[in-house]
């Protein structure tokens, strides 16, 4: 894995390294700016690389190196190799390395770094041994690693006594918690809670892009089970899904064919992909018993993601845009928005920005619902509705006064910007997942809990509408 992992500031020098190896030389991570302007400039000039202009590959080789990094904020993560080691695994180190230092720190920062040298130093210690990742649990860390632990501290001798001749002084031991080293890592034995609760949240994220006749042209579902429980002992939690989401599931960690089959059985098909689990999960019983079984950690948890490909998708909202330029010194536009989803479901805090040209002025607004505010920065409409229910429209018009006289030519640029829609809805998800149940028992202590399920879905940062 890992050899060395360095903290660089924006200009790629190092503010603090761990060596775990020693076979990488210092003068590896002084060539790292050279090759990361290298690679940028190599990765711009591939017409099908797929990347943005000034976006680079996060792994690169050079004289028999890995540099796999990260950005953070002014930072660089980096961490370099000789070996051929898994990319993707050290790159989720890196982030879980970004992710513990900020729940240690509040924000990962020059300055904090150069504060907090020490507890670093610690965690990068019991994070990565001999450049494999241990133990990458923020709680699990917080038990034994903590600020005060830095200060020696006597047990012998009281405070305010004084020290009698000869009398040796005992320091505190710091032990390491049980669960560091017990077969379930991620929680600590003998939690203990007055109420026992469990909430569970499956959130969706849609990413869409429909035409100017309110065509699906792409969707992409990015779903999250989140689990929050606050149960004593060592519950053993049993979640049950639909068995038509169930399967999709299976056949994605298993490779099959799910479009096929879920043709041949006559059903809509769910195309599910990346399916990932956190490590609580026993993946053994998945297939044999269709059911998702597992211990928690205490508190908050990322269950299950997964990614959906949905091409029978309607959109959520129903665009009609029209735009009417009088004498080239006025433009007048219109923006209808219907709710495309059933009355008993609503939608909250509903933000439409619409586009429109540079340099605007004296802008009027007609609306029937929410509020209206013209962005200048952003040489957009932002139009906030806090609530619509399902086969509810409203109606915008927007006058524009141009302070030039502005062709039709100019006009064209800024249409062929597409709407985009903000909105979180709960209630219902859109991927066809349900969930049957969860049940939760505790065998040693057999008391009473209480599970929450609830649904929510949400836009992306790309539900997008073309009005051209």
């Amino acid at each position: 894995m890992a050899s060395v992992v360095y903290f660089l500031d924006s200009r790629g020098r190092p503010l603090l390294h761990r060596d775990y190896k020693w076979d990488i030389p210092t003068s590896a991570v002084e060539k790292f700016p050279i090759l990361l302007l290298k690679n940028s400039k190599s990765t711009n000039v591939e017409a099908d690389s797929g990347l943005d202009d000034g976006a680079t590959a996060p792994v690169f080789n050079d004289d028999g190196i890995n540099y796999i990094y990260l950005t953070h904020k002014n930072l660089y993560i980096l961490a370099m190799t000789r070996e051929d080691a898994n990319v993707f695994a050290v790159l989720c180190y890196l982030h879980s390395l970004v992710r513990v230092l900020e729940g240690y720190m509040k924000s990962l920062e020059e300055e904090s770094i150069r504060d907090n040298f020490s507890i670093i130093y610690e965690l990068l210690d019991e994070m990565m041994d001999f450049g494999v990742p241990q133990i990458t649990d923020q709680k699990i860390l917080k038990e034994y690693i903590t600020q005060e632990s830095f200060t020696l501290k006597t047990m012998l001798r009281p405070s305010g006594s004084k020290k009698r001749p000869g009398a040796t002084t005992v320091f505190k031991q710091r032990v390491a918690p049980i669960a560091v080293t017990n077969a379930i890592s991620w929680r600590s034995p003998g939690i203990k809670h007055k109420k026992n609760e469990a909430y569970l949240d499956v959130i969706e994220s849609i990413d869409m892009l429909v035409n100017s006749r309110n065509q699906l042209l792409s969707s992409e579902i990015h779903g999250t089970i989140q689990l929050k429980s606050f149960l004593s002992g060592m519950p053993e939690l049993v979640l049950g899904l639909n068995e038509r989401f169930m399967n999709s599931c299976i056949d994605s960690i298993k490779g099959n064919d799910t479009i096929s089959r879920a043709k041949i059985a006559g059903k809509k098909p769910i195309e599910v992909e990346d399916v990932k689990f956190h490590q609580c999960v026993r993946l053994g019983k998945i297939e044999a018993d269709k059911m998702i079984s597992f211990i928690p950690p205490d508190g908050e948890c990322t269950l299950m993601t997964y990614r959906v490909h949905s091409p029978t998708l309607k959109p959520l909202f129903l665009i009609d845009y029209k735009m009417r330029n009088h004498s080239n010194t006025r433009l007048e536009i219109m923006v209808k928005v219907k709710a495309n989803f059933k009355p008993r479901i609503s939608a909250r805090r509903l933000q439409i920005r619409i586009p429109v040209p540079r340099d605007i002025d004296s802008p009027k607004y007609h609306y029937n619902k929410g509020n209206l505010k013209y962005l200048p920065n952003e040489s957009a409409v932002l139009w906030k509705i806090h609530k619509i229910d399902g086969g509810k429209e409203y109606v915008m018009i927007a006058e524009l006064m141009l302070p030039t006289v502005t062709d039709d030519t100019d006009l064209e640029k800024f249409r062929k910007i597409p709407l985009n829609l903000k909105f979180e809805m709960q209630g219902f998800v859109t991927s066809g997942l349900q969930v049957k149940y969860l049940k939760i028992r505790e065998p040693k202590l057999n008391y009473q809990s209480y599970p929450y399920v609830r649904y929510i879905t949400k836009s992306s940062d790309h539900y997008d509408v073309r009005v051209k």
